[in-house]
């Protein structure tokens, strides 16, 4: 029988994206109901497919720049795109999602009474000074350029969750996620590990930026989902910002190499301009992590690569 006092009510937007859709997976699993909010622009139902028979699952058509009015007891807010491909395609509409999408769901966390998670993003820290980057870090951000809409967009989503939970009491919980990667991310986002593992996969030349010796650390979804849900279950005393990712640093050129040697691919590596504002390293300090959530990644990068190759060939082949 089923124990109701359990059982939550939750909204994920953007639950229809890479991780939303495997946070929905998670919490059916753990016997919630979920209510998916998605305009769809990045996300889609083919993430949701394999779920669509449970009965707690609900999908809604929905943009969260307009007020959304339900019932819940917990607030994933998710939505956003977060590839430069896709938020520079409409960087008004980005900042627009982050900024009016953290109102829109902070006000419905005030009125329902609900615990607010918000994903942040390493991103925060722009082209960092400090190395690894530590949540205490303030930032090395350019606020005109053509990544703002997107870094500054979350900084200003940060300002707001702190703001509501001083003058409100909102219950808010605010994650830093650093570059994630699995099976379900879209194959035309512009992202390294997608990139290059559709460019192998096809035998085409693999795209490098720059020299290729920019740093970033890579989680695998899974891990990072663990770190969510456990943010998410903290005490209202524990609000973030909390890092989570994992701390092994690879170069570009590491990962790209990586990812011909485990397809066994023809492609070779090719080099072209870095693009303005592109962070020279990225790897996160999860001390608090460790700390507070008890937690910290158990996927290697190898392993990690294999499950999302495996993903992408079938996607390539046809077979979702």
């Amino acid at each position: 029988m089923q124990n109701y006092s359990i059982r939550k009510r939750i909204l994920i937007t953007g639950g229809a994206g890479f991780l939303g859709s495997h946070l929905a997976e998670r919490m059916l699993k753990e016997g919630h109901d979920v209510l998916v909010a998605d305009n769809f622009f990045t996300g889609t139902k083919d993430n949701l497919k394999h779920l669509m028979g449970n009965p707690h699952l609900e999908i809604m058509r929905h943009d969260v720049t307009f007020p959304l009015y339900v019932e819940v007891d917990e607030i994933f807010n998710l939505a956003c795109p977060a590839s430069p491909v896709h938020y520079q395609f409409d960087p008004v509409q980005t900042t627009k999602t982050s900024v009016h999408g953290a109102i829109n769901m902070l006000g419905l966390a005030k009125r329902v009474k609900a615990k607010i998670l918000q994903a942040s993003t390493s991103e925060v820290y722009g082209d960092p000074e400090v190395h690894p980057q530590v949540e205490s870090y303030w930032g090395h951000v350019n606020c005109t350029g053509i990544r703002s809409c997107y870094d500054e967009g979350k900084r200003c989503a940060e300002t707001l969750f702190f703001d509501y939970w001083r003058q409100h009491k909102t219950r808010i919980k605010v994650i830093r996620i650093f570059n994630t990667y699995g099976p379900r991310m879209h194959p035309n986002d512009g992202r390294v590990v997608s990139n290059f593992i559709v460019q192998a996969l096809n035998n085409q030349d693999i795209t490098l930026f720059g020299d290729g010796n920019q740093t970033r650390s890579f989680c695998y979804v899974d891990d990072l989902i663990e770190g969510m849900v456990r943010l998410m279950n903290t005490g209202d005393d524990v609000t973030g910002p909390v890092n989570v990712g994992n701390p092994g640093e690879f170069t570009i050129r590491e990962l790209a190499e990586k990812v011909i040697q485990l397809t066994g691919s023809k492609s070779k590596l090719v080099f072209k301009p870095l693009p303005q504002d592109d962070p020279r390293q990225r790897k996160p300090d999860i001390t608090l992590a460790k700390q507070l959530l008890n937690w910290e990644p158990k996927v290697p990068l190898e392993e990690g690569l294999k499950k999302t190759i495996e993903y992408f060939e079938k996607l390539l082949a046809g077979k979702f």
